[in-house]
């Protein structure tokens, strides 16, 4: 990488262009906060833009995915799809006068005590020059989702058939005819299961895990209550609501977790599923449930409870994982060695040195929503301390 003498003052830094980096920065902007945002892909939301499947939905009601300061149209539908969402996006950057620096990779931030600067190392990706940024104050927005993940399975790299992460599926039409797994039983792999099947696949899914499948009026209604009652009496009702609609669905190879919907969402950030129609396919055999893989032969693949089937293809619908520490050297101890922030929600967002993350709260829009307007928030007040001071 050419080295250059680029060096650019900012008094904020705002790591990534996804929903939490925009929601930062249009803070930030309406308190005339000056703000740079740097973004490795070649446009903002590139996960949204570009590494989302044709049929995806927002899974919560749009009251609950609004980025700060601007609510959707009134015709916007509840469940808002992703052109939709994508078009709120468009809107959000110029509304908000966003301008990210694009094809920006950043190689190494650290927080120089002398200078008492956050010192952000950045590759220009299109003509492989090296910029320096200096800022006050560091975001990292980088999120939750910053690159997918797929498990170590033994025989995976020999596979005879084709493996991709669901970032990459686009929808069913390629898979028509195909045996195909769907490693894991979430939201993306239940949606991507029922597209499958409904475009000719011949369709399996693995549940490593048990899963609360729920519909979406459900999470609605739940996520209504939540604002008056606790979380121990909205989860019983949601329980024997699942109930009433699907039966018990451990004879089908799902199983139900002891704990409610909604503690699980608060304690690990997993959201229950939401069925959109693979339910009633698995029911009636169209999609066929396995445990976890054991072994991967050639296109044969062993399953824990020993059935051995021959599958085309393999989408890994496993989540993401965050990449952090691959480039922040965290001296303030505000992540843990997986990238994800050491302390608990609502007290995740903020370190020391004017370090400060959005997006990782496993909260969804509405946390990224909360973060941007704490950030901006505390930011300001550093600021006016020390204009006051001087």
């Amino acid at each position: 990488m050419e080295k250059t003498n680029n060096t650019t003052n900012t008094t904020v830094v705002i790591v990534g262009a996804g929903p939490a980096g925009l929601a930062t920065s249009a803070c930030l902007n309406r308190l005339s906060i000056s703000n740079i945002v740097l973004e490795r892909e070649d446009c903002y939301a590139s996960l949204w833009k570009k590494r989302a499947y044709d049929r995806l939905k927002l899974h919560l009601g749009k009251q609950f995915c609004e980025l700060p300061h601007m609510e959707y149209p009134p015709d916007t539908p509840t469940f808002v799809p992703r052109a939709t969402f994508v078009s709120y996006l468009d809107n959000y950057v110029t509304q908000f006068k966003i301008d990210p620096r694009y094809n920006r990779s950043v190689q190494r931030a650290f927080y120089d005590d002398e200078s008492e600067n956050w010192r952000v190392e950045v590759k220009e990706n299109c003509f492989d020059l090296c910029e320096i940024y200096l800022a006050k104050h560091l975001v990292v927005a980088s999120g939750e989702n910053s690159e997918g993940f797929i498990p170590k399975v033994v025989g995976l790299d020999i596979f005879d058939g084709e493996f991709i992460h669901s970032s990459k599926y686009v929808n069913g039409k390629q898979f028509c005819g195909k045996d195909v797994l769907v490693v894991g039983c979430g939201n993306s792999g239940m949606e991507i299961a029922y597209d499958l099947s409904n475009s000719g696949a011949r369709t399996s899914i693995i549940a490593r895990s048990p899963v609360h499948v729920v519909t979406k009026e459900m999470v609605f209604l739940g996520m209504n209550l939540l604002k008056f009652f606790p979380c121990n009496l909205v989860d019983p009702l949601m329980v024997m609501l699942c109930k009433l609609k699907y039966g018990e669905l451990s004879k089908y190879g799902l199983k139900r977790p002891t704990e409610g919907p909604f503690y699980l969402k608060a304690i690990t950030g997993r959201s229950p599923t939401i069925d959109v129609g693979a339910i009633e396919k698995i029911k009636r055999g169209e999609i066929k449930v396995f445990p976890s893989i054991t072994n991967i032969k050639g296109n044969q693949i062993e399953f824990a409870n020993e059935r051995i089937n021959k599958f085309d293809a393999i989408i890994f619908a496993t989540g993401y994982k965050s990449t952090v520490k691959d480039w922040l050297e965290d001296e303030n101890d505000l992540f843990n060695k997986n990238g994800m922030p050491k302390r608990n929600f609502p007290n995740h967002w903020k370190g020391k040195n004017g370090l400060y993350c959005a997006g990782f709260a496993m909260r969804g829009l509405l946390g990224i929503s909360t973060d941007a307007q704490n950030i901006a928030k505390d930011i300001s007040l550093s600021l006016n301390l020390q204009n006051y001071i001087n």
